[in-house]
């Protein structure tokens, strides 16, 4: 540890590669940049003679910058990012020599091909044309990497017909919505000086960190993200050591390097610690507007795989790597702020006496409630179903944790229709003279609520990992959307505010209060209560799917002019061939590591012991032991052949099914229990067998070096 550390500074690296409002600024005519901000804030097109010069300046700067290309950088519906990359070079002049170019036009429209993206059947193959559209509001950046420095426009992306292709599009339209709602019920508060109410997110991101050498060893890492055979290591997060633990040096100059990364990008890393598995960590940003937010969380894990590498290491997203240990989340931390300041989700000194914050409070909770299907639907993943409810994450049962405070706020709402006091944090004395007394905030945390009041947001925490904050923060937005316009259109025709408000709120939270839920979201005896209180219970992705088409859902997508129900059916569509794919993907790779790696492995061992016993007993010695290994084996190796033909044989079976709604549950039903079957014997025979002779690194080898 002799070296020096380089220094860094952090105001001057933050937002480096980005062309922020203030580069944009220096660099635009004053009536430029005013009309830039003016669509940025209230809508509306740049003309085409102010697109020239902003796309000039954007050039020009990123030239500066190193960068020869530029990218539409867009969000299709694989929840992933896709690019496809211009240079700046135009036809040469005349002398020869290469011009630099680039337009408003190449700015604001872009034409990928909208046929080869997951559709749910919006394009066919023939029908090609769709379009990237510049997302004013998200600013451009610099991309540092092998290909060199490229120009990257946030986009939306659409198809030639006008249905949205992509995650961002709805989300901007979900903005929308929420702020013309939301500003209603200001308004109904004498509020006329707040113009916008903005969606933000800060959204934590959990992730792991294997040596690349032993992940290239692994065809399942490699192919689905997750380990698909795998014995417990003979420690696991039993002791509890590793959360909040000293942070390893090699993953410490990951870290190191990924924030100053991201620092450049504009991302505002803020926190960063190990998490609760082995090899497990997070990093959490500060809030920003949706948008943004879920913008900056592409560029976090684009940028977490690809500093990985740099050091050695593979990043896993999947929600669930490794069996026996906590999988990983993306805890979307979700609040309503105006832009001159105001909280709308701050409760004040007292709660019971902040009629705005009252209503807010009670409008999610309708909201919640009455589309606690399409909430639990937006965290939906295959990945996801691994972890949802494994006492690890937040049941897929949706309630809403308020705490004590809160809670008995709304207690006296709904028994009396008034509420007149609350409970106060108080003091917690440590009985240590040379520490500080600490005041309390007036209500615990509760880790196992699917969305968490943790004073003055919630906290969404079913969505995986490796998801898109985009569908989640979507859905959120118009549920609460929605509540706010009821809510509005009630009051705004009530006679007498006071007396209506007053009786709005008590409604809401008398009807509504079966969604709130403050104990233990893992216990048998929720359950039993959530299914008295007809919650809904919905296990896997594949059942949520169709919580999109319900006459409900379409009525308030379309109402707020969110999704058609023909891009709301496209999706659902999607989630039936994406889970289909995927665990295809996972059979066809188990089939390949059973059968071509496991069993042949295991054979050889077998034939080891068997040969070790013969030459034992022509010694005159009774292998006892050894013959008691190799029938073991023996058992299990024909188990494993037996579970190896039997997946064989449902995976041809799947593939003979036309619907994708029903070879997705033919997934489910039949194929992945007979992949559990196949596993169990694999995952035995790793403890018996020899561990050199073990054809891949295991559990010990991926977690604990690093």
């Amino acid at each position: 540890m002799s070296e020096t550390r380089e220094k860094i500074n952090v105001e001057e690296l933050y937002g480096r590669n980005v062309f922020t409002l203030s580069k944009m600024r220096a660099a635009l005519p004053k009536k430029v940049y005013e009309n830039v901000r003016k669509v940025m804030e209230e809508g509306g097109d740049l003309s085409r003679r102010d697109a020239d010069v902003v796309a000039k300046a954007m050039k020009d700067w990123a030239v500066e910058n190193g960068a020869t290309h530029y990218t539409h950088w867009f969000q299709p519906l694989t929840g992933i990012t896709a690019e496809k990359h211009d240079s700046f070079v135009s036809t040469p002049d005349d002398d020869g020599r290469m011009l630099m170019g680039f337009s408003g036009k190449d700015l604001i429209k872009g034409e990928p091909d909208a046929s080869s993206f997951p559709s749910g059947g919006l394009r066919s193959t023939f029908e090609a044309r769709g379009y990237t559209a510049w997302d004013i509001t998200s600013p451009a950046f610099l991309k540092e990497s092998g290909t060199g420095v490229t120009l990257c426009i946030p986009t939306a992306f659409c198809s030639y017909t006008g249905e949205a292709l992509d995650k961002k599009t709805p989300l901007l339209r979900s903005m929308q919505a929420i702020n013309t709602q939301a500003l209603r019920i200001l308004r109904l508060f004498g509020n006329t000086t707040s113009r916008r109410v903005r969606a933000s997110v800060g959204a934590e991101q959990e992730y792991f960190l294997v040596n690349r050498d032993k992940y290239l060893q692994r065809q399942d890492l490699i192919f689905t993200g997750r380990t698909l055979f795998g014995a417990a290591a003979p420690k696991g997060q039993e002791m509890e050591d590793h959360y909040f633990g000293v942070i390893r040096e090699r993953v410490g100059a990951f870290m190191k390097d990924l924030n100053e990364e991201l620092w450049k990008l504009g991302v505002p890393a803020k926190t960063q610690h190990n998490e609760v598995a082995p090899a497990q960590h997070e990093l959490a940003p500060i809030y920003e507007e949706a948008n943004l937010a879920t913008d900056h969380n592409q560029l976090v894990m684009e940028t977490m795989k690809r500093i990985a590498i740099y050091h050695n290491m593979r990043c896993l997203l999947h929600e669930k790597p490794f069996e026996g240990v906590n999988g990983s989340g993306k805890h979307n931390n979700w609040s309503l702020s105006t832009d001159d300041g105001i909280n709308l989700l701050e409760p004040g000194a007292s709660p019971e006496q902040n009629t705005q914050f009252l209503l807010v409070l009670a409008c999610i909770l309708k909201a919640v409630d009455t589309h606690a299907d399409l909430l639990r639907q937006s965290a939906s993943d295959v990945g996801n179903d691994l972890r949802l409810g494994a006492h690890e994450a937040p049941p897929a049962i949706v309630s809403v944790f308020l705490g004590q405070q809160l809670e008995d706020v709304v207690r006296q709402l709904v028994e009396t229709g008034s509420a007149d006091s609350h409970i106060e944090g108080g003091v917690l004395r440590t009985g240590v003279s040379t520490l500080p007394d600490i005041n309390k905030d007036a209500t615990d945390r509760n880790r196992t609520s699917p969305f968490a009041y943790t004073g003055n947001k919630f906290e969404f925490r079913m969505v995986g990992a490796a998801d898109s904050c985009a569908s989640p923060i979507t859905t959120i937005n118009a549920i609460v959307a929605e509540a706010f316009c009821e809510a509005a259109d009630r009051l705004e025709a009530a006679e007498d505010f006071d007396q209506a408000v007053q009786a709005l709120i008590t409604e809401y939270m008398t009807r509504h209060q079966r969604i709130i839920f403050s104990g233990n979201g893992y216990s048998e005896e929720w359950l039993a209560e959530a299914e008295r209180r007809g919650l809904p219970n919905i296990a896997t992705t594949i059942e949520a799917a169709s919580a999109l088409t319900t006459r409900k859902a379409v009525r308030l997508f379309e109402t707020f002019g969110i999704f058609t129900e023909t891009e709301l059916a496209s999706r659902e569509e999607i989630i039936y061939d994406t889970y289909a794919k995927t665990i295809n993907i996972e059979v066809l790779t188990m089939q390949d590591m059973a059968g071509k790696q496991i069993l042949p492995a295991c054979m050889r061992y077998a034939r080891n012991l068997a040969e070790t016993v013969l030459a034992l007993r022509e010694a005159g010695v009774e292998p006892a032991a050894e013959v008691q290994r190799l029938t073991a084996v023996n058992s299990l190796i024909n188990e494993a052949q037996a579970a190896l033909d039997l997946l064989t044989e449902a995976e041809d079976r799947a593939g003979r099914i036309a619907g994708a709604r029903e070879r997705a549950f033919f997934y489910k039903d039949i194929v992945k229990p007979l992949m559990a079957d196949l596993r169990t014997p694999c995952d035995r025979l790793e403890r018996i067998v020899d561990k050199r002779m073990w054809p891949f690194p295991t559990y010990e080898d991926l977690m604990f070096e690093v």
